[in-house]
């Protein structure tokens, strides 16, 4: 969330996938953004219009225990719907 950009952040992580392992780019993605609990809501809806197309995301913070639940379920849901 205390990105200047998360879009140019989403891409620095795209280009190591790649570089790691270009099959990794093939997978399901789910986008986990961390320090929700700096944004209040109005600051959320503004990075929503800078998040990448067609790539789920939701906001978590570890510290404030917010959203994790929400990130466990969804990954569980991702990982039953690829077997």
């Amino acid at each position: 969330c205390d990105s200047d950009s998360i879009s140019k952040e989403y891409q620095v992580l795209l280009n190591e996938l790649e570089m790691y392992n270009p099959e990794l780019l093939d997978k399901p993605r789910l986008l986990a953004i961390t320090k929700g609990d700096l944004a209040d809501e109005e600051m959320k809806e503004l990075l929503q219009t800078e998040m990448p197309d067609n790539i789920e995301y939701l906001f978590i913070s570890s510290v404030a225990q917010q959203g994790l639940d929400q990130l466990k379920d969804k990954l569980w849901q991702k990982i039953n719907n690829a077997i």
